[in-house]
């Protein structure tokens, strides 16, 4: 069998790259190989024990946790179609604050790095020092929270960095003012006891990593459709090499990502696998704690916040295309490309 438990420095070790990433100056995590493909942080050792776990999972009789970003595919607001409309007719500002919120909501990832956590151990009656999970506190929640904000006191700009810098690539810097995210993007309701049989700590560890996921999800979705908007070419046509290697970088952070979602259906497939220790003094099955939560946590994802998102939306692109000079025309065209 493969080895198993990891120090956390080996977790954090990354691949030696023939090139730094460099972009507009500035230098970014991973790096460029000999070949010239992007190689994403963190991974020498970190991908290779994910292959592991979750081999170890399966011998267990288990499995990572079944879903996938195909979850969240439904309304949106704008579409990526809809997007390109409104660039065609010089209303660049709804994707420009668009890249900036993605990367400022990147940024607040790094709390992942800096967060004190519960041992989930002491909620679960196996021993997981040989899962995933027993190493959430060992470098992996570090090295995601890493990855998504950088390492400002080595010069080293993360997911958020990354996402700037393909907003300025395509638009120029200072295109449009400075926008913020909402403070929350999470379920409104956080903090509501599902599983009140478990300690509030340990359900909100399963709560975090449920969410997260969801987060993912939905981030997953925007990149491909960032990357389609940059890739068109009736758009940004004076920034063409620009728009091309932002949505390059956009790939790359993919690339990344990629190891965010697998790592987490990892864990939850693996909280799925154990048993719980309940307030009472028994137990309760962590399929039918982990598949509770999740069914009302989809309900939320799906069903009841993009409704709420795509309202608010509406409004806000209504008000800015009625400042067109064919603000009819343009209206009529947002909404033929729903």
């Amino acid at each position: 069998m493969s080895r198993l438990i990891f120090r956390q420095e080996e977790l954090l070790g990354n691949h030696d790259y023939a090139e730094q990433h460099i972009v507009l100056g500035e230098r970014l995590h991973g790096g460029l190989l000999a070949d010239g493909t992007y190689q994403p942080p963190r991974a020498l050792v970190r991908e290779p024990a994910l292959d592991a776990w979750e081999a170890a999972l399966r011998e267990r009789g288990g499995e990572p946790f079944r879903a996938t970003s195909q979850l969240l595919e439904g309304l949106r607001m704008p579409t990526a179609e809809q997007q390109l409309v409104l660039l065609r007719n010089g209303l660049g500002e709804s994707f420009w604050n668009s890249l900036t919120i993605t990367g400022k909501i990147e940024a607040r990832g790094r709390l992942l790095a800096e967060m004190t956590f519960p041992d989930l151990q002491d909620g679960i009656v196996e021993d997981i020092s040989e899962m995933a999970i027993g190493h959430l506190k060992k470098g992996l929640l570090l090295a995601h929270g890493i990855d998504e904000g950088g390492e400002p006191d080595n010069g080293i700009g993360g997911h958020d960095a990354m996402w700037f810098a393909a907003r300025d690539l395509a638009f120029g810097a200072e295109a449009f003012p400075d926008v913020d995210p909402p403070e929350n993007i999470g379920r409104p309701d956080a903090g509501t006891r599902r599983v009140p049989e478990v300690p509030s700590e340990i359900e909100g560890m399963v709560s975090f990593l449920a969410n997260l996921l969801i987060i993912e999800f939905r981030a997953e979705l925007g990149f491909a459709d960032s990357q389609h908007i940059l890739r068109t070419s009736e758009v940004f046509r004076d920034r063409r090499e620009g728009a091309e290697l932002a949505a390059d970088i956009i790939g790359r952070i993919r690339i990344d990502e990629a190891i965010h979602v697998r790592s987490l259906n990892i864990y939850l497939g693996e909280l799925r696998s154990v048993t719980f220790r309940s307030i009472d003094g028994g137990t309760v099955s962590g399929a039918e704690l982990i598949d509770r939560f999740w069914a009302g946590l989809v309900r939320w994802a799906t069903v009841e916040q993009p409704k709420l998102a795509a309202a608010e939306q509406r409004q806000v692109l209504e008000d800015r295309i009625a400042k067109h000079g064919e603000a009819e025309r343009v209206l009529a065209e947002f909404d033929a490309a729903a």
